[in-house]
């Protein structure tokens, strides 16, 4: 089975193969198949719109059962901000760094303390079938909280670095992969896409 994982995020697409490595499956990237080109807009004001709008348009232009994820992040006490646009929160051109950075200072300017910086990761991964369009989705969900200041981990990419879930200390980016992979909003929702295609393959759909 051959599964077209819809990102041109190394760091992303990095984290799928981690996590769908226990399926009996060849995963392909956009550049493996000649899409790396094909930009999509996050245009839907849903992280399910979002997710199935990509997983849609790029299994149709390959050919393939597709994987697309959309991830929001969502703080407290700045009424929900960064939301499901967080790649673009502070204005466009800003680097990653730039845009946590902006984060922070949003929070110390609201005068949230340690404890008042309770946040959220939520992600949608759709899963489209070449022939039929069928749409599968999936959501997970990592509560947790931002940091005071950025953590210096060697893992993880984004927002990882001042996301610390709920539970422990370290931020994304400061805990092994495979801890993170298993409570990551990511990781929960992946967990229960690989149930989804394993049932897909038993049944002859995959």
């Amino acid at each position: 089975m051959d599964i077209l994982i819809g990102t041109s995020n190394p760091g992303k697409l990095g984290e799928f193969e981690a996590l769908l490595a226990g399926l009996d499956a060849r995963l392909l990237s956009l550049r493996d198949v000649g899409l790396g080109g094909l930009d999509v807009p996050e245009d839907a004001t849903t992280l399910e719109a979002n997710a199935a709008h990509k997983a849609r348009v790029y299994s149709e232009a390959s050919g393939l059962m597709t994987l697309a994820d959309d991830t929001g992040l969502f703080v407290e006490a700045l009424g929900g901000a960064p939301g499901i646009y967080p790649a673009r929160y502070g204005g466009p051109g800003l680097t990653m760094a730039e845009r946590r950075g902006k984060l922070l200072a949003a929070l110390a300017e609201a005068g949230a303390g340690e404890g008042a910086r309770t946040a959220r990761f939520e992600c949608v991964i759709a899963l489209c079938q070449p022939h039929t369009g069928e749409l599968i989705t999936v959501r997970g969900i990592c509560p947790g909280r931002i940091a005071l200041e950025e953590a210096h981990g060697e893992g993880g990419f984004g927002y990882d670095p001042v996301f610390i879930p709920d539970g422990y200390r370290e931020s994304f980016s400061q805990l092994p992969e495979a801890v993170k992979n298993q409570i990551s909003h990511r990781g929960r929702a992946a967990q229960m896409m690989v149930a989804e295609l394993r049932r897909l393959s038993a049944s002859g759909s995959g």
